[in-house]
């Protein structure tokens, strides 16, 4: 019986790690990769005795503390020991995602993890691995998009560093990464990748100038710069939300005898219109967004990204005013109950 027994949990094992060795190895992949990453960070402490760090980043690092326990005292995300290390990037970047989708529908490739859930695209520390992997979802017919990553939560399984590229940015966009990823640490809502997403985007921005108007005044530079930026990229991203709509009516009027290349043609002529009319949006600064695309119009994984991360800022906002009289500590709390 014994024998029995084992040789079953054998035959299944085996199943399963056919079916699943792809995954597998996806998996061992970021695994090293993080530890990497968490191995070779650095103390706080030791990157602000060193005599060779410039004291400008070491500023930087030191706000970024003062954001952490800002969001952990006011706003009541979660304790963790994120961004209380340093990882030298030397510069460089060190994680790209991946993601794609069909052609002619706003429908995103899943990927399903053990006890993470699906999501929309997938991590590589190595970008080669991104590319192959491309060339195979590009084989099938699929849009694709690689991005670099500057910022990443790991959601508690690992003690997440700061990245030292993250030190250039600005003290807005500091807090905002800092809160957006602590949110992240705090409520993640299995195989909910849109609403996890959009809830640390709206809590990062919204926490960001809180933090702003604590440390500097409602009225410094530095609140009315984060303010401004942000109500620039509220207007490109609603922008671009009404053309992921468009670019779905267009889809939704395919028939089925429509060849490919009328399909494609349609689709180039749609968004290149979505792309040319940025320039008709009223910006406080109208360089911003003039000829980021002026090499290669963006696909459907574009359109899908604002999709995934701000879809919903409407709904939270609504939420955040009527429900809990503006009080992000309370609207953070309930998130974190109801998760």
């Amino acid at each position: 019986m014994k024998k029995k027994i084992a040789l079953g949990v054998l035959v299944v094992s085996t199943v399963l790690i056919v079916l699943y060795l792809d995954l597998l190895k996806y998996g061992v992949m970021q695994a090293n990769g993080q530890l990497k990453v968490v191995w070779n960070a650095k103390p706080i402490g030791d990157v602000l005795s060193d005599v060779n760090f410039p004291d400008s980043l070491k500023m930087k690092i030191e706000l970024m503390q003062e954001i952490r326990q800002f969001a952990i005292d006011s706003l009541g995300l979660k304790d963790t020991k994120n961004f209380t290390s340093v990882f030298d990037q030397k510069g460089e970047d060190i994680l790209w995602n991946l993601s794609a989708c069909e052609p002619y529908e706003l429908k995103s490739v899943q990927w399903t993890f053990p006890f993470l859930g699906s999501f929309s695209y997938k991590g590589f520390f190595e970008l080669d691995k991104a590319r192959e992997e491309r060339a195979e979802l590009e084989k099938k017919g699929l849009d694709t998009r690689i991005r670099t990553v500057n910022a990443w939560s790991t959601l508690g399984w690992f003690r997440d560093p700061i990245l030292s590229n993250q030190l250039t940015r600005s003290e807005g966009s500091l807090a905002e990464l800092v809160i957006h990823e602590l949110t992240h640490a705090t409520v993640f809502i299995k195989d909910s990748l849109s609403y996890n997403e959009n809830l640390a985007s709206f809590i990062g921005e919204k926490g960001a100038v809180k933090f702003l108007n604590f440390k500097y005044g409602a009225s410094s530079a530095y609140a009315n710069q984060y303010v401004n930026s942000e109500h620039d990229y509220v207007k490109y991203t609603n922008h671009m939300l009404v053309g992921t709509k468009k670019l779905d009516s267009l889809y939704q009027s395919f028939t089925a005898d429509m060849n490919d290349s009328l399909k494609s043609r349609k689709k180039q002529m749609m968004i290149s219109k979505i792309i040319q009319a940025v320039d008709t949006v009223s910006f406080k600064n109208p360089q911003r967004f003039k000829g980021i695309f002026s090499e290669r119009l963006p696909n459907n994984c574009y359109f899908l990204s604002f999709h995934r991360y701000f879809s919903k800022i409407d709904q939270f906002e609504i939420q955040l005013k009527n429900q809990f009289d503006g009080d992000l500590r309370a609207f953070i709390q309930y998130q974190k109950e109801n998760q």
